[in-house]
Parts: C-alpha cells; structure tokens; sequence
C-alpha cells in the first residue's frame, strides 16, 4: 500500500513536472546475498528501506526488499548503496549499482525480476575518499602520463574509494575503458562523473549525449551512502539543440534529488558532487534550496582546471545559515597535459592558477570533513610555492615583497613568514593574482610551435585557452627592513579552514 501510494505521488510529480508518463513498470528485490554469487538464492533475505530510484522518482523497498518504478524511454533503474553494504562490481573495480534501459526491457520481455544483491561492510566512521578532477586524456599517450604521475602513487592509499569529476576522457568515450584498466589497480571501488569532454559527440539530443559513458560507468546521476555521509552525483553538463553545453540541473535531478533526501536523516552530511562548479549553474538554486536547511552540506566539481574554495551566501543562491562551502577541485591533468616535460617524460601540468596538477583527499568523521591537497608525485606536504629573489639588495630590503601561492588556501586560511627563525611572524596578505611563474610556464608550453599564422591555439587544441588565471589563494608581504648582507632564511606557515598547518622554506642572499 505504501509503495503503491509513492508511485501515484511519483506519478502526479511528473506530471506537474511536463515529463512524459511512463507506459510500463519494472520491479525487483533488493537482497543480501549471503553466498556472494550474486543470485537470489533460496531463503536470502530482502533488505528493507533501501532507495532505489529510476532517476525521478524514488522509493524505498519493503520488509521483504521489494520494489517496483516506472520505465521510461532510454532511462536506468538503479539502487542506493546504503551504509554498512557494498554493491557487486563490474571489473576495474567499477560498481553495478544499475540496470540500463536495454536491461529493463529484456526483463519486461521475460517477465523476469531485477534484483540487485548487497553484501554486508562494516564501514567505519572515519575514512578517507580521493577526488579526481579531470583526468581527460587525449590518446594512449596522456592515459600513460595518467598511469604513471598519479594511478601508480594511489596504489597503496588507504581510502575507501575513488570519485572521477568529470572529463575522464577529452572527447575520446572509448578510451574510458582504457583509464578504468589503470585506475582499478588502486583497488577500491571507483565512481565516476559525465563531463562535457566525455560525451558522445554525434548525439542528436541531450539524452543520448551520455550513452557511452552510461554502457561503461552507468547512469550519470545516481547516489550512494557510506558511514554517515550521502553522495550524490549529478550530471550537471546540459546539451541544448545547438549542440553546445551549458552548467544546468534538469527537473527530473531536482525530483531525484527531493525525493531521495526526503528519506535521509537530518544529521547526515549531503556531499553533491558534479563537474562544472555549483556557481556556474543557471539553476543552482534549485538544487542549493533542497539542502539549505540541512546542518551538514558541502559540493565538489571539477572543470576549471584550478583550485579554489567558494563560500556561497545569499548573493550566490545559497539561503542557509551558513554559507554553503564548494570546492573547484585541482585536476589531474593540470592544463591539459601541458608544459614541458620532467626527466620521466611527464608534463609539468601546471594549473591555470600556478598550483600543481594533482587531486584532493577528503578525510571525513561521522558528518564532518577535511580536504588535504595532494600534488601528483610530490611530498604530501608540498602545499606551497614561495616567489623571492635570489639576491636582494641591502638598502632596498625593506621594499621587496614576498609572494606565497598556497594550493589549498581559502578566505579562511591564515598565512605568515618569519626571517631567521627569529622574532616575530609577520601576516601576509591576502591578493588574488597570477601566479608569477604561471606564464612563463605556459610560455614553455610545446602545443605553441602548433600555432600557425591566423589559426588560434584554441582552435588547435580544440580546448579554450583561458589561462594563466587569476588565483583565488596566493598572499604577499614585505621583507623585513633591517636585514644585513648575507644569507639568510624565509620561513612561511599556513594554517588552513581545517586546521591543518603546512610550513615551507627558501633561502635567499642579501647583498
């Protein structure tokens, strides 16, 4: 009688919503597969209040782990990992959370049930997740530079899973297969997110824009739970008739999206995770409001290809007490694999905003969080790179300004230098600015010698050549003006929202 009255409500919902009503229904179980063979086996107990949801409407299995959805054209059915289970797994270590379209129309031919098995995992409180931001590879050559400068330093983390934001792939579908063969010897399970380089260009319609990405990963909206956090990813990339893509949530996500948290405990934290930032969105409000009254909240993206924290108040969609923090993710390809290249063959891939290629850890306890920046192939605690001439000189020392970029650094991060391990710490300013090596950086990029007469770069590489941009996380401050000749030593600290405290060194000569 329950799930009979969340379809008709479902129903009535899309209907107000102007979506087409579906003409056929599918159902299943949602089970605990004791033997792990992943069958519905002879006395496997169904698991109840379990979400399962056909991108719009959700519902919630009964005591014996029975559902049942509408079937719409070209749309998934797939279940919500709950807390303390874990889903089967493709190979490469990619959750089966799902059934495709083509699925529920081969078990409406049979008149055969959809089950999904679970399995038991106790998952602690604390734990850790690495997000990636575009990886987008161009070729088996950039899926290499992907394996060796980030896959091969993730072998022995001690994070539970993995979250790609977007851009897996620059405009190539068919090389997901060849990232996730890599990206599986992590061995943990990995989650993935549609951006606008892996969509299948020759789609006619937004809809099938995700297809390819669909067949490997399965839908691109979804959810799932683990210890006391809920993540919910959303295909945040909206293709309209001109073919061209804009930052869009569409009504049947904002449904989803209602539907499902109606089912989530207040205390829990909602992590919503997308590619393109929350702010880019011409309808962020849509999705901010279902979450501004809940305690506990933070958004992820990728895309920009630079780090920064926002905190969005009331000028930027967000109503609740608090502003609501989103995190532009660093990437992992940098600029696009761009730069000159280290002793190993790797691209620097610098940042648009002079930060290091790399990913963030996010370490979350119970409903709270920390993010910790991490450069590819670089010291854990490489969080900052301080510009100061070689040779300064005496009379003028007082006048030279130091220039900090620190990677991860917020409006809420504190920095300050010390001369000499002596005396007082001086606070530096906040500023945003290129990053003084940025350009030059750029400058050495080897895509340049591509450019021809009147044809631009951009158009080359087909990607928008926007940077060196402006960094939201880069400090100053001036010198000391009683140094004497000699050498002598720089000391920078940070101390970040979190708490965590980062310091670093450069040596410097007064003459």
């Amino acid at each position: 009688m329950i799930i009979r009255s969340i379809l008709i409500l479902g129903c009535l919902l899309a209907s107000l919503l102007g979506i087409a009503q579906a003409k056929s229904f599918s159902d299943g179980f949602v089970y605990l597969d004791q033997n792990k063979n992943g069958q519905l086996d002879s006395g496997e107990p169904g698991v109840n209040g379990v979400s399962v949801s056909n991108g719009l409407e959700v519902i919630q299995t009964d005591a014996d782990g029975y559902w049942k959805l509408p079937v719409r054209n070209g749309e998934a059915i797939f279940v919500v990992k709950p807390a303390d289970y874990q889903v089967g797994f493709k190979s490469n270590q990619l959750p089966k959370n799902y059934f495709l379209f083509d699925d529920l129309v081969l078990a409406a031919k049979n008149k055969s049930k959809l089950n999904f098995p679970l399995q038991r995992n106790d998952e602690p409180q604390q734990f850790d997740v690495l997000f990636w931001g575009d990886p987008q590879a161009r070729g088996m050559k950039e899926v290499e530079y992907i394996a060796h400068d980030v896959v091969e330093e993730c072998l022995a983390t001690e994070a539970r899973f993995g979250v790609s934001l977007g851009d897996l792939v620059a405009d190539d579908p068919l090389l997901m297969d060849s990232i996730s063969q890599y990206i599986g010897h992590i061995g943990i399970p990995w989650y993935n997110i549609f951006g606008n380089h892996d969509n299948d260009r020759q789609a006619k319609s937004n809809q099938e824009r995700d297809d390819t990405f669909e067949r490997f990963f399965g839908p691109s909206t979804y959810a799932f739970e683990y210890g006391q956090v809920v993540f919910i990813a959303l295909n945040n990339i909206f293709y309209g008739g001109d073919g061209r893509y804009s930052p869009h949530f569409t009504s049947e996500q904002i449904a989803f999206v209602k539907s499902y948290l109606q089912a989530v405990p207040a205390d829990k934290l909602v992590v919503l995770m997308m590619h393109a930032p929350i702010i880019e969105c011409d309808n962020k409000e849509a999705i901010l409001e279902l979450v501004q009254d809940r305690k506990h909240s933070f958004s992820i993206s990728g895309h920009a290809h630079e780090q920064a924290h926002l905190f969005l108040d009331a000028g930027q969609g967000w109503q609740g007490d608090e502003a609501h923090h989103h995190l532009v993710n660093a990437t992992v390809c940098g600029s696009w694999w761009c730069g000159l290249k280290d002793e190993l063959g790797i691209p620097h891939a610098t940042m648009n905003d002079g930060a290091p290629n790399g990913y963030s850890i996010v370490s979350f306890d119970e409903n709270s969080y920390k993010i910790r920046f991490k450069a590819a192939r670089r010291p854990a605690d490489y969080q900052m790179n301080i510009y100061l001439p070689e040779q300064i000189d005496e009379a003028n020392a007082g006048e030279q300004v130091v220039v900090v970029n620190v990677f991860a650094g917020s409006e809420k991060s504190v920095v300050e230098m010390q001369v000499n391990g002596q005396g007082s710490w001086f606070n530096l300013e906040k500023k945003d600015q290129i990053d003084p090596q940025s350009l030059q950086v750029h400058l050495l990029n080897p895509y340049l010698e591509l450019e021809k007469g009147d044809r631009k770069l951009e158009d080359v590489l087909g990607y928008p050549m926007d940077y060196p941009s402006v960094s939201t996380h880069m400090w100053e401050g001036k010198l000391p003006d009683n140094l004497t000749s000699g050498v002598h030593k720089l000391t920078v600290r940070t101390k970040d929202m979190f708490g965590q405290e980062w310091e670093a060194h450069r040596l410097f000569r007064v003459n």
